[in-house]
């Protein structure tokens, strides 16, 4: 059971999430429930589902609002009267045609909502389907003109666009907030007093391309009319949000010319309405707020959050750090001439995944993951310089007192060059391998910007209770450890990054309780580039996993969802110089590839396109290397092993367990013969 998108109310008293639980083998039951926020750790179960989700409180907290889809493919939003954890029967707001719904705000009034919708290309829709399977006709092409036609976990839809519409609560009334033509992708705000909306809007023919781009606009609610905030610096912005006293408007973004996805901190910046001026209030540390924490059962925090607190002097905001993930707090002006510093609020161990904050400012609704707990609801209350985190729910508690679970050891180590190299080793629990050395595996995460850290992990663990030592680090290039750090491969990846991966498997190899001969090298999307970088560029490793990997970065740069924009992240282009792509391409390096490999992608995956594995599939296959192919379905996406089907996870992590299996199978194995210890660092 995974909770999410925890919404607390005006009071802070309650909490609302989403409760996500595998019903069938092949599909999920999402439904709202409901948390005593008061620490009675009672919760109570709102809705039936099957697909219900994005529970939002109206402002004085006797309704709340949802997205409700009992027909597929048709998202509609309900209201529903509720008083203490009980809730009336709901009703349909709107009638929305087949499509995509996607965030929705409460104004503050609470007569209206404000919401994002796309509609289906009409020869795309079901029934459209329905008509010419009736009519024995073909699928008809799609004819794109725009190049932002695709994304991952959110598929094809060509030339639709989300639009934000606002409904009036009483007359049901639906009217389009025009922001201009627009790629469809803003992030929108209410002002305190009701009359206008806020949203950053890019309006460049060439949005995908030119990201620095992004405008902040707000629009008349009643007139319809807009206007562009003046004085903003060029750069992406995204997560824009007005103080409660309305005169400033806060966003996340980066100056320059450069792109959201970046090595880059992301900051937040503060801009005065009246005055005209914007300043980074995070500018003066090495902060960022766009770094994740990646688990295998919980969202992974890409996105930016941040929220004013009630006297609109500072803000809440959530950072990564050293692997954890934390709630923090920054001044939304300076201070008697002096910058203010951030403050982190909550103890490290954890990831903190915050959603929303009480009205009064008293309480932030989160949700707390660590290596041994799963997702559970928690409410951060806010007082003095350390924030008191709670937990509400205990949906996961019984089934964590069942198991052994393994508990990692954090350690550091210092790569060749000098640099410090964070990383963890979880070992076995007591009855798995007691008193023997153990085989280890290496998992590199994905991004490559974002961390390893202290989160639940549900394909550690089970290879821990395996009886493998699982050892998981942050190479450069990862998050949470500075700017410098994280921009160190920037266009150069299989560089210092694999200097420190090298680092790692060195500390593997000198511990007494390891198999050295037995060393394993896994990992998704960047994950699997570093795992096809090690096997093409030493012998280090007696098998490996590759999951959605990146193999030809001169093919990726114009397959991927977000294809690359020239002499940005990598310098030149893949279709006029591609020397630095293809200088970081393993591909390259695959005639000298013997290593057994698992390789793991799904069809439809839009980030890493399919055609990545296949060229590594045919390279190994071709020089005989012994190697295992497993697709998945083009219903799938880059992310299945996070929110993929069940029964799809559950075989990948069969597929793991059995290809290990083999591997470690026995001292005198083929793949043990063919590592020669001399070359291991």
């Amino acid at each position: 059971m995974v909770p999410g998108d925890p919404q607390i109310d005006g009071t802070g008293e309650r909490v609302a999430f989403v409760h996500k639980l595998a019903d069938a083998p092949g599909s999920y039951k999402t439904e709202i429930w409901i948390a005593d926020a008061g620490g009675e750790k009672r919760t109570k179960r709102l809705t039936q589902g099957p697909r219900d989700r994005a529970p939002r409180w109206s402002p004085a907290g006797d309704s709340l609002a949802f997205v409700s889809e009992t027909k597929k493919g048709f998202p509609q939003i309900f209201l529903a009267a509720v008083s203490g954890l009980r809730m009336g029967s709901p009703k349909t707001l709107t009638k929305l045609p087949c499509g995509t719904l996607g965030d929705l705000r409460w104004s503050p009034c609470g007569d209206q909502i404000a919401f994002a919708f796309r509609a289906t290309m009409p020869d795309r829709t079901s029934a459209a389907a329905k008509a010419r399977e009736a009519a024995r006709e073909s699928t008809p092409p799609l004819v794109i003109d725009d190049p932002w036609y695709r994304l991952d976990g959110d598929g094809v839809f060509g030339s639709a666009r989300f639009g934000l519409l606002v409904i009036d609560i009483k007359t049901r009334r639906v009217r389009e907030i025009a922001l201009g033509d627009t790629m469809g992708t803003f992030s929108f705000d209410w002002s305190p007093d009701g009359q206008s909306i806020a949203a950053t809007v890019n309006r460049s023919p060439r949005a995908l391309f030119e990201p620095w781009k992004t405008e902040i606009v707000i629009a008349s609610v009643r007139a319809g009319s807009l206007r562009t905030v003046e004085g903003l610096p060029e750069g992406p912005k995204s997560a824009v949000a007005f103080s409660p006293d309305g005169s400033m408007i806060a966003y996340a973004g980066r100056r320059g010319r450069t792109e959201m996805y970046a090595t880059e901190n992301l900051g937040l910046f503060v801009h005065d309405l009246a005055a005209r001026k914007t300043r980074d209030i995070l500018a003066a540390t090495d902060f960022c707020l766009m770094s994740a924490t990646l688990s295998d059962c919980a969202e992974s925090g890409f996105a930016a959050w941040f929220r004013w607190m009630p006297g609109s002097d500072s803000l809440i905001i959530r950072i990564g750090w050293h692997g954890s993930g934390h709630l923090a707090s920054a001044p939304a002006r300076p201070r008697g001439g002096q910058s203010g510093a951030v403050v982190i609020h909550t103890a490290p161990g954890a990831e903190h995944l915050p959603c929303t904050l009480a009205v009064n400012g008293s309480r932030v609704a989160l949700v707390r993951t660590a290596p041994t707990e799963p997702p559970e609801v928690c409410v951060a209350e806010i007082v003095g310089r350390e924030f008191p985190v709670r937990e509400i729910t205990k949906l996961n508690s019984g089934l964590c007192d069942s198991l052994d679970l393994a508990i990692p050891q954090e350690e550091w180590t210092r790569a060749k060059d000098g640099a410090q190299i964070h990383y963890w080793i979880m070992r076995p629990p007591a009855g798995a391998r007691a008193g023997r050395r153990t085989p280890a595996i290496l998992e590199v995460h994905g991004g490559p910007h974002a961390q390893y850290g202290w989160s639940f992990f549900l394909e550690f663990q089970l290879l821990a209770a395996a009886g493998y030592t699982v050892v998981y680090g942050n190479p450069r290039g990862s998050k949470g450890y500075g700017r410098a750090f994280c921009s160190a491969i920037h266009g150069t990846w299989g560089e210092k990054d694999w200097i420190d991966i090298q680092a790692i498997t060195r500390e593997m190899r000198r511990d007494p309780r390891i198999d050295k001969s037995a060393i394993g090298i896994m990992g998704g999307s960047y994950g699997g580039f570093m795992t096809l970088w090690a096997v093409g560029h030493s012998q280090h490793y007696c098998g490996a996993i590759s999951d959605r990997c990146v193999s030809n970065i001169v093919s990726h740069c114009g397959n991927s969802d977000f294809p690359d924009v020239p002499n940005m992240y990598w310098k030149g282009s893949a279709y006029s110089d591609p020397t630095a792509q293809w200088k970081s391409s393993p591909i390259a390096r695959f005639s000298k590839a013997r290593t057994p490999m698992l390789i793991i992608h799904s069809e439809g995956d839009l980030r890493c396109n399919i055609e990545q594995s296949e060229q590594v599939h045919a390279s190994l296959a071709e020089q005989q290397v012994p190697v295992r192919f497993v697709r998945y379905p083009r219903e799938t996406s880059h992310g299945m092993s996070r929110n993929g089907p069940p029964d799809l996870r559950i075989h990948r992590l069969g597929e793991i367990l059995a290809w290990w299996k083999r591997i470690f199978a026995s001292p005198g194995s083929a793949a043990r013969r063919r590592l020669n210890p001399q070359t291991i660092p």
